[in-house]
This record gives C-alpha cells, sequence and structure tokens, in this order.
C-alpha cells in the first residue's frame, strides 16, 4: 500500500483528494492538514504528501523544501499554475507537480508514480520545464552557491559567509558574481527575494 497526507487548507477541496485516495484500493490515507505546521504535528512518514501551495504559514516553494527536507516526496496540487510556481517547487524538491482542475484517475497515477521514485508534471505545465531548460537559476545555482544565497537572505555579511562556511572573503565575492550573472539579481534584497522564491532562505524565528 502506498501511504498518503493530504496538505491543503480548503476543507472540501482536501475532502474531495481524499474521497480519491480512498477510492484507490493501493492508496492509504494516512492523515489531513490545514497547514505545514499541522502537518508536522501529526508526526507520520507516508509514502507521498500530497501539497498544496498557498497555505497559512509557511507555503509555496519554502513549504515544499520544509517537507521534501524531512525526508518526504512531494507531490504539488496547487491552483496556482504559472511557470514560476512550478520551476520553483520542483526545484525546492518538489517530485510531481498538478494543478487542482486534474481529476481523480490523474492524481492516483501521479501518486503511484511518485510513490515509485519517478517525477510526473502534469502534461499541460510540463513545458514550462521544458522551456527553462538550463536557463532557469534554480537548475544552474551549484550546491555552494545555494549556501551562500541562502547565508545571504539571513542577512550576513560576506565575512560572517566566508567565516561559516570557511572560505576566503574572496571566494565568496566569486560566488556572488556567478549568482548575480546567472540569475540577474544585483542588490541584496533582490538575492533575499531569489532566494525565498527557490525555498533556501531560513525560516523566520518564531520568537
Amino acid at each position: 500500500m502506498i501511504t498518503v497526507v493530504i496538505v491543503d487548507d480548503h476543507p472540501v477541496y482536501r475532502q474531495g483528494l481524499a474521497v480519491a485516495v480512498d477510492q484507490a484500493n493501493d492508496l492509504d490515507l494516512r492523515g489531513e492538514a490545514s497547514s505545514i505546521e499541522a502537518f508536522d504535528a501529526l508526526d507520520v512518514k507516508p509514502d507521498v504528501v500530497l501539497l498544496d501551495l498557498h497555505l497559512p504559514g509557511i507555503e509555496g516553494a519554502a513549504g515544499v523544501a520544509h517537507v521534501c527536507g524531512q525526508g518526504n516526496r512531494v507531490l504539488v496540487v496547487s491552483a496556482a499554475g504559472t511557470s514560476d510556481d512550478v520551476i520553483d517547487a520542483i526545484a525546492a524538491g518538489a517530485a510531481g507537480y498538478l494543478t487542482k482542475e486534474a481529476d481523480a484517475d490523474e492524481i492516483t497515477r501521479a501518486v503511484r508514480t511518485v510513490a515509485g521514485g519517478d517525477t510526473y508534471v502534469s502534461p499541460t505545465l510540463a513545458s514550462y520545464l521544458l522551456r527553462a531548460d538550463r536557463s532557469s537559476p534554480s537548475s544552474t545555482l551549484t550546491k555552494r552557491e545555494r549556501d551562500v544565497l541562502a547565508l545571504v537572505a539571513a542577512g550576513e555579511t560576506d565575512q560572517d559567509i566566508a567565516d561559516q562556511l570557511m572560505i576566503a572573503k574572496t571566494t565568496v565575492h566569486s560566488h556572488l558574481d556567478r549568482i548575480r550573472d546567472k540569475t540577474g539579481a544585483r542588490r541584496r534584497a533582490e538575492l533575499t527575494n531569489l532566494a525565498h522564491r527557490l525555498g533556501i532562505a531560513p525560516e523566520p524565528d518564531p520568537t
């Protein structure tokens, strides 16, 4: 059985997803949540998380990164279907993406695909990924460049970044130059916004 948890703050649509899962003989619904914080409180480890993007609290690519960071495979099911939404969600770790126009058959098919270790993107959205190709900043940044970008978003100075990553300050400058060249983001505020879009900015301290 493929275990599933649904995270969506719209009760009616969440119920519809639950029905679709329950009607599939090989899927087992293990829980529902209206936010990522509520999902965390469930303390379950499903095979697939059906995740909406627009949620109270943590949302968007940051939400995807949060859930994926716990070792979950995420299938986004969202009303948001722009190219940026799709590209950023996949970059943040989502293994699949559907819009809420998908029917029950496609949803369950996508769940099986994602649970099997593959990626599923609705055919109507796949063209976004094809057009983005390698020109998307999310697909061209190296791991170290993403580390630097995350620390910029955290408000660290260039020297602080160098100290934390144990590299020279001039190396930090080189990484920042490459990030700017690849993404077009020049000012620190633009870099911070990019980090949030890619889901790699640190979550705000609730205190």
